[in-house]
């Protein structure tokens, strides 16, 4: 809570300066240790805190009370500098007093607008509201600090109510192997849930400039026991001598962006870093175990502004972060934007998000949730409890953010509330805090999210891209559709060195598997996340076929009308991936094959796969491809890949159907 009461400072030396007869007491050993504590935080230094010496001011007013406990100045000059301390029960007592002695003091009645502030700050919702009316009702009130006083009453009426209707929250702290004697805070974690990535800020005699901390990442993963063991450093390259701060990790665990700001030259970003100015926000990936050396995101989200606190879509395709309006002294407001990924690796100019979301006051530490549509942020403008809350906005199905709702009392408190993590299922909630019990400082901690505050769930989908032939891994181009919408969801790519990927998706849905990597046919595959008990991942190894090999590859994503040749719009997306590998590979020439189950007549089957063979023929060829590059066959249910007698022995009628299904397709095999 910043001080509003350093006009006082300004009157009362200015009314003072005249004579001393303007004081409200004759005692003059009270003025003479008045005017001395006036005078402290301007001449002398606190050692302890390298700040004007406020605590000596105060030391010195108290003793001037103590010859006279009605000196009005000296308990509204005590208040102020326990104030600018937060030394706040004792401000509220200094403005009580000087109240008593002179109601009337100010003509504006403005004391009782800073008073009721105080007692916000530390819980006194009651009074402070009291003592908001009466300023409102001054008619010589300041009209600006009316409308702030009528948002805090706004707050107060909120938080009597949040105290009476207290939501379920048993916050844990994540232990010893993460929280030391240091601040710890902004954590981040994989979508498997076995990794966590934060912030750890510590002592450092390196640091240039009078303060010897630094704030660098620490991982932390988790074992057997599910308990989080002892946190190790990023490399050298990722942490600096400089600040680093605040990340993010893709859902693949594989890329990073983060907050790195310059030390006291204002321009040295660590390393062969390079700055826009103040914070900016940075990118590393991970190949194989090695993270590449950071660079300035690419594009135009940093600017001379600061920019921190990102947070990546499941995707990696669309960022949220913060940026801080930096005015002629420091940073005048900070509002959540968001910005996307182009074709060509940078993120194109931010836009800041609607009024609904952003406020005149301060937004930050924002996070969107791997669902895609559930972001959670702190605030200071919204209705709350007091100092910064923690709230939930949801994307409507227009792409609209619904009005932010307050996570309630006791997750929200007086006190400032921010940093917070929500785990892929939407489950377990993480923050930082300083309350007592923890390790010292900063601790991170979890809890059981409230059903109403939690995400769309998702699970993780992961598995491997490979060499059909040789098994060796290839770093593969994939691609993710949600068969409803025809909307794709996720583009990524799998690890250089390993083949391996990991992404989030919302639970019970349909979505199409595209993978494609030069040299190769493309790899097609369509699945349910459904959410089965205890169900934590679902895992797909995709193995990809040369041009050369001549194996038949799937289209699986090609839908057809129920017994019709008529394709099925959501089968489009699956075909232009063949149009482009057409046009890739202008060599290549393919045949377009159709194939139906065993049930119905034989005939019939043969002209249906026919037709359905045919179709695809012809969408190709309309999207540019040279019919002379292509053939096609229908082969009816003469080529099973399940034969009957397989079906025939399975349990469940469930597991047959599936296997018909898997006869029912559409393939394409190279043919020079």
């Amino acid at each position: 809570m910043k001080s509003f009461l350093i006009f006082f400072s300004i009157l009362l030396s200015a009314s003072c300066s005249i004579s001393q007869v303007k004081y409200s007491t004759s005692n003059k050993k009270a003025i003479k240790l008045f005017e001395q504590g006036k005078d402290a935080p301007g001449t002398s230094i606190d050692r302890a805190t390298n700040m004007p010496n406020y605590k000596f001011g105060i030391d010195l007013m108290n003793q001037a009370l103590e010859k006279d406990p009605n000196f009005w100045e000296a308990h509204m000059f005590a208040g102020e500098y326990c104030e600018i301390l937060g030394r706040y029960p004792e401000a509220i007592e200094h403005f009580e007093s000087a109240l008593r002695i002179k109601a009337d003091h100010s003509q504006t009645g403005s004391t009782y607008f800073y008073l009721a502030n105080l007692q916000n700050a530390v819980g006194d919702y009651e009074k402070s509201n009291k003592n908001l009316e009466i300023f409102v009702q001054n008619r010589n009130a300041n009209m600006q600090l009316v409308a702030e006083a009528n948002k805090l009453m706004d707050n107060n009426r909120f938080a009597l109510e949040a105290l009476k209707n207290p939501t379920k929250f048993d916050p844990v702290n994540i232990g010893p192997g993460i929280n030391t004697e240091y601040n710890e805070y902004f954590p981040t974690i994989t979508v498997d849930g076995k990794t966590i990535l934060f912030t750890r800020r510590i002592p450092d005699e390196r640091v240039f400039g009078p303060i010897k901390e630094q704030e660098d990442f620490y991982v932390s993963q988790l074992n057997d026991r599910n308990m989080w063991g002892t946190a190790v450093p990023m490399p050298m390259n990722v942490n600096t001598v400089n600040n680093e701060g605040a990340p993010t990790i893709g859902a693949d665990g594989r890329s990073l962006v983060f907050v790195a700001c310059p030390d006291a030259t204002g321009e040295n970003y660590g390393e062969n870093r390079f700055g826009k100015g103040s914070c900016d926000l940075f990118y590393t990936k991970k190949l194989g175990s090695r993270w590449t050396d950071p660079v300035n995101i690419p594009g135009n989200v940093n600017s001379y502004h600061w920019e921190t606190q990102p947070s990546l879509s499941a995707d990696g395709k669309t960022m949220y972060f913060i940026r801080g309006i930096r005015g002629r002294n420091q940073t005048e407001n900070s509002d959540i934007y968001v910005t996307r990924l182009l074709d060509n690796g940078s993120w194109n100019t931010p836009e800041r998000l609607p009024d609904i979301i952003n406020t005149p006051y301060e937004e930050e530490s924002v996070l969107i949730h791997p669902d895609g549509k559930t972001l959670y942020f702190a605030s200071k403008g919204h209705v709350g409890m007091g100092g910064s809350d923690l709230y939930v906005s949801r994307m409507d199905a227009k792409g609209n953010w619904t009005r932010p709702v307050n996570l309630g009392y006791p997750i929200n408190t007086k006190f400032d509330e921010n940093s917070l993590m929500v785990s892929p299922d939407g489950e377990i909630a993480f923050f930082a805090s300083d309350r007592d019990g923890g390790y010292g400082g900063l601790d991170i901690y979890y809890f059981t999210l409230p059903e109403n505050l939690r995400p769309t769930k998702t699970l993780y989908f992961e598995g491997m891209v490979y060499d059909i032939k040789t098994r060796n891994p290839i770093p593969g181009k994939f691609q993710l559709i949600d068969l409803e919408t025809g909307k794709e969801v996720v583009v990524s790519e799998a690890d250089k060195l390993t083949g391996e990927f990991m992404v989030s998706l919302p639970i019970n849905k349909s979505y199409a598997l595209n993978v494609s990597y030069p040299g190769y046919t493309f790899f097609s595959k369509n699945f349910n996340m459904t959410v089965v008990e205890n169900q934590e991942a679902v895992h797909m190894d995709v193995p990809m076929v040369p041009i050369t090999d001549g194996t038949p590859t799937l289209l699986a994503n090609v839908f057809f009308d129920l017994s019709k040749a008529t394709l099925r719009p959501e089968s489009y997306v699956e075909l232009n991936k063949l149009v482009e590998f057409m046009t890739k590979n202008p060599t290549v020439k393919i045949e377009i094959g159709g194939h139906t189950d065993t049930r119905g007549d034989d005939k019939e089957n043969l002209k249906l796969s026919n037709d359905r063979a045919k179709s695809v023929y012809e969408y190709v060829v309309l999207k540019g491809v040279e019919a002379s590059r292509m053939t096609y066959k229908g082969y009816g249910e003469t080529k099973p890949v399940i034969s009957d007698a397989e079906i025939n022995k399975m349990a469940t009628e469930k597991e047959r159907e599936e296997a018909h299904q898997s006869n029912r397709r559409t393939e394409y095999r190279i043919i020079k």
